[in-house]
């Protein structure tokens, strides 16, 4: 049964489905807005909404963590200089999840995650 479980496998084993958010949460930042299925958009939201989190409360261990789970140590650095007064206002919600047309190959949905 998968009664209140909550992750998303993803068809994916945990070491793979791990480095595949990673991946997307720092492409995401990087470059604002992606390109990707409807369901791994949606996981997406959720580990980029905790780093940009990690960024507004600005600590040396709320640094450390957005590092150990990012790829890139200077977009870490980009991010806690500019989520500050980008965010400020606002206590959650920093992305938007627009639905596209699906895939042509294998009729996937599709999505575009991008920051607001």
């Amino acid at each position: 049964m998968r009664h209140r479980c909550q992750v998303s496998k993803l068809g994916k084993p945990a070491d793979q489905r791990k480095a595949l958010l990673r991946a997307l949460t720092t492409e995401l930042i990087r470059h604002g807005r992606i390109t990707t299925t409807k369901t791994r958009a949606k996981v997406v939201r959720s580990e980029a909404d905790k780093i940009i989190t990690l960024a507004k409360q600005g600590s040396l261990a709320a640094r450390r963590q957005a590092m150990g789970y990012l790829y890139d140590k200077q977009l870490v650095h980009a991010l806690f200089e500019q989520a500050g007064e980008r965010y400020r206002d606002r206590s959650g919600g920093y992305t938007r999840i627009l639905r596209t047309i699906n895939r042509r190959g294998d009729n996937a949905e599709m999505a575009i995650i991008e920051l607001t």
